[in-house]
Formats: C-alpha cells, sequence, structure tokens
C-alpha cells in the first residue's frame, strides 16, 4: 500500500533460464506441461524411445528446474546445486537429485544458450523500440477492470514472461507467472483482450 492505495507490480522478461528450460524441455521429449505449445525453430526429441521409469524420472528432475528457473523464490532447491558443464553459469542443478537429466542436457549446452539467448536479445530489442507501450499496455487493463468492477485493483504481483511460442495465447506457469507467446504480445489489441482475465483474476 502508498498512501493507503492498493500497487500492483508486473514484471516481463524473456528470462534467458527458462528459455533454456523449455529448449531442453522439446530436445529431450519432456511432455511435461502439457499445455504449453512448443517453441518454435526447436527439434523435437529424436532419440532412442526410453522406458516408462526413465521418462518419468526425467520429467519429474525437469519439472524440478522449472519451478527453480520460473519462480526460483519461491522453489528454492532443498540440496546445493551445482553447474552443469557447457552452460556456463546459467544451468545448475540439485546435487544427487537430477542426475538422470544432467546426464541427457549436457549435449544440448551450446545449442540451448544459443537459442535463448538470441530470443532475450529479441525481446530486448523489440521492447526498445516500443518505450513504453508495456507499462501502458498493462495499466490500461487494470483500469478497465476497475470500471467493469467499480473498485480500486488490489495489490497484486505478476511476472510475464514473453516467449517465442508456436502458438498464440496466455499460459499460467506459476503461481505469480504467466507466459504470453511473443507475437501476442506485440498486437496491442489482442494483448489487451488476452491479458484482461489474467489482470481479473489477481486484481
Amino acid at each position: 500500500m502508498t498512501g493507503g492505495q492498493p500497487e500492483w507490480t508486473i514484471r516481463e522478461d524473456a528470462a534467458i533460464p527458462v528459455l533454456v528450460a523449455l529448449y531442453l524441455r522439446q530436445v529431450c521429449g519432456i511432455r511435461d506441461p502439457e499445455e504449453l505449445p512448443a517453441l518454435r525453430r526447436v527439434p523435437a526429441y529424436d532419440g532412442i524411445p526410453r522406458s516408462e521409469d526413465e521418462q518419468s524420472l526425467l520429467e519429474r528432475e525437469w519439472r524440478e528446474l522449472w519451478a527453480m528457473s520460473v519462480e526460483p523464490l519461491a522453489h528454492p532447491s532443498p540440496v546445493p546445486l551445482e553447474l552443469v558443464e557447457g552452460f556456463e553459469d546459467v544451468l545448475a542443478l540439485p546435487v544427487g537429485r537430477a542426475e538422470a537429466l544432467r546426464a541427457v542436457v549436457t549435449p544440448y549446452a551450446a545449442a540451448a544458450l544459443e537459442f535463448a539467448r538470441h530470443a532475450h536479445a529479441r525481446y530486448r530489442s523489440d521492447r526498445a523500440a516500443r518505450p513504453g507501450v508495456s507499462y501502458r499496455a498493462y495499466a490500461s487493463a487494470i483500469a478497465e477492470h476497475e470500471r467493469r468492477v467499480g473498485r480500486r485493483a488490489h495489490s497484486f504481483e505478476l511476472n510475464v514472461q514473453v516467449l517465442p511460442l508456436a502458438q498464440r495465447g496466455v499460459w499460467w506457469i506459476g503461481s505469480l507467472t504467466v507466459a504470453v507467446t511473443d507475437g501476442l504480445r506485440s498486437d496491442v489489441v489482442a494483448f489487451d483482450t488476452a491479458i484482461h482475465p489474467i489482470i481479473a483474476e489477481l486484481a
């Protein structure tokens, strides 16, 4: 609260750890989260089929990485983290809890970093080309919500990851985090319509 008035905080990014985790999800053939579309221009897994137990273990370990990547403060590792070879300081996995995942992802290090850094740079470039547009999009949605419900918006926090996904849309990927397709984010009218239900749920 500021001067008795509600506050809202929205952080927007195309975070490199999130992009790396999604790249690895795709090239390693991990299905979770099933509702989240694939990344564009990233190959699908074409390796040897795994047993059900092997696949289940890999997906469990990836889900832990995903939670730490999307909302690291809400999902701290219960054990120390160790950097994965080839990923510089971008990818660290829990010691003794992600050995299957570590073995599978290591060969993809260079490609994953290149993809994530390129996508992040493109997001930064697009945002720099439209100064102020990011804030106005959310402020407009909140103002519209306040008109509809006849009161000030409650205080809330929202994290928005702008990602190069193959389908347009908005998906919850954490308790305070949504993923939005980059193409949808750049479409002012469509994004305004898509973000309204998210704002209404929080505010």
